[in-house]
């Protein structure tokens, strides 16, 4: 039958266009609500600082060059990690320095709102995030001493 193709097309994009007026809205109310995003999203970076031993592999995976170690040596003679600087204005957010990443210290969250004012509110100090939003615990005598 010639047009068989064109009712096909049609019917289907009927049946589309009624879903919209059932409840199937496709649309999200975005700054009320937040959207849900799927959970493996590349919104924005977090840093386990104690899981990182500070191996560079994240720093060198980087095709941009977007993150800086700083790290020092312990008595030990082991690396500890001292700073973290991730400059997101050069950031692709491809995912390669958490491929490359050993222990798993640095993931992707889902949070995905990094909209700044200034070129120098994209360079983050992870660990200064971290410890925000983990604080260290207090050492038995300094919390002693403040209490005197």
């Amino acid at each position: 039958m010639f047009g068989k193709g064109l009712l096909t097309g049609l019917g289907i994009t009927i049946k589309h266009f009624g879903k919209h007026f059932t409840g199937g809205a496709v649309t999200e109310l975005y700054p009320e609500e937040k959207p849900k995003l799927p959970p493996r999203s590349h919104g924005s970076f977090v840093l386990d600082v104690p899981k990182c031993i500070a191996c560079g592999l994240c720093g060198n995976a980087c095709p941009n060059k977007v993150i800086k170690i700083d790290t020092e040596k312990d008595e030990n003679n082991k690396r500890k990690l001292t700073g973290y600087k991730m400059f997101l204005e050069r950031c692709l957010f491809c995912g390669l320095c958490v491929e490359a990443c050993p222990t798993s210290a640095i993931l992707f969250s889902p949070e995905f709102e990094n909209a700044v004012y200034t070129r120098e509110d994209c360079n983050w100090d992870m660990m200064a995030r971290y410890y925000r939003s983990n604080p260290r615990p207090q050492e038995s005598g300094a919390g002693q001493a403040a209490e005197e």
